[in-house]
């Protein structure tokens, strides 16, 4: 059985409908109408133990609703949801003891605590043993870099610090399962990456089951070899993000070094591919991979060009997602 099965999963909100016109509040007061939203709408994936998987999508899609079902906080309107072998909402308080969670627009720690305190608290509420809280914790202060603010209150954080920290106070229990809505939103290239080598380390050495909610489609490229595509509440592709680049990352970009001006002297000549842009001896020439390839481009290029070095760019993940719900196409 997979760690995480979820089948057919709905949620549906009930909006109040506010009535128009000048006696409209009262109206609606007296006689609420309401509108069904649905969040998600038979929602279908399953998880295995030790797993890193992008859950993606735009704003509103659904993503972090079917989170807040998986982790216990919103019960579904239908549909079938077990998480390492647990009912969420049904057994929230052994659900709980056996997740870590972070939302990146939320914390778990103390505000005017420092934050080695609201950790010792964390200690208290799980029950963790003192001797395994100390380890999880000496890790957790190395591989993060925690020891410089150990003693700041947590409201003296910066945004990079308290990620760090919340990401810390998520795994001092040691949860199979990390469930993670938007952890680098905010943050600067640096603080970014230092996350990044964190979840790839705990998924890696511990085995820790990752499911990644993010705008920041480099977190997915740079951590998950799957990803799940969700768009106005459905699934619209679950399978391998390699999978995903050659599907629909069609186009490629060789770019090239002369070793002279030869975009600025005389036009380029090079069948199946266009020159998007020269600068100087660099040329960018971009190519279908289904009607040529790389190695055929370069061989006609040699031949006719003294070339210096050339590069091979892949379509960028955030393009190739972006194509696929500007178009709306069902994969």
């Amino acid at each position: 059985m997979s760690l995480i099965e979820v089948v057919d999963l709905r949620k549906t909100f009930n909006i109040a409908v506010r009535q128009p016109g000048r006696f409209g509040a009262l109206r609606t007061l007296l006689a609420r109408e309401y509108r069904a939203v649905h969040a998600v709408e038979g929602v279908s994936f399953q998880m295995d133990a030790g797993e890193m998987v992008g859950y993606i999508g735009p704003n509103g899609a659904g993503k972090s609703t079917t989170i807040k079902m998986l982790t216990g906080i919103l019960v579904p309107s239908g549909g079938h949801l077990l998480v390492d072998g647990r009912v969420p909402y049904m057994q929230r308080i052994e659900h709980v003891r056996r997740i870590g969670v972070v939302f990146g627009q939320r914390t778990q720690l103390w505000w005017d605590l420092p934050t080695v305190e609201s950790f010792e608290l964390l200690r208290h509420i799980y029950r963790i043993p003192m001797a395994r809280w100390q380890a999880n914790l000496a890790a957790c202060v190395e591989l993060l870099d925690l020891g410089p603010f150990m003693e700041t209150p947590v409201r003296q954080l910066s945004l990079g610090q308290r990620m760090r920290a919340d990401l810390a106070a998520a795994l001092l229990h040691d949860p199979a399962i990390l469930f993670l809505d938007e952890p680098t939103i905010g943050l600067d290239i640096v603080a970014k990456e230092r996350i990044r080598q964190f979840l790839a380390q705990i998924n890696r050495e511990r085995g820790v089951t990752i499911i990644l909610t993010t705008h920041d489609l480099e977190d997915i490229a740079r951590l998950c070899s799957r990803v799940v595509l969700i768009d106005h509440g459905r699934v619209i592709y679950d399978g391998a993000l390699a999978a995903l680049r050659e599907r629909f990352g069609r186009w490629r970009t060789l770019v090239v070094d002369f070793a002279d001006d030869v975009g600025a002297e005389r036009p380029i000549e090079v069948a199946d591919a266009e020159v998007v842009r020269c600068e100087g001896p660099r040329a960018w020439l971009r190519f279908d991979r289904e009607v040529t390839t790389a190695a055929a481009l370069i061989a006609d290029l040699a031949a006719r060009y003294q070339i210096r070095d050339l590069t091979v760019e892949e379509p960028a993940i955030e393009g190739i997602v972006r194509d696929i719900y500007e178009n709306g196409q069902v994969i």
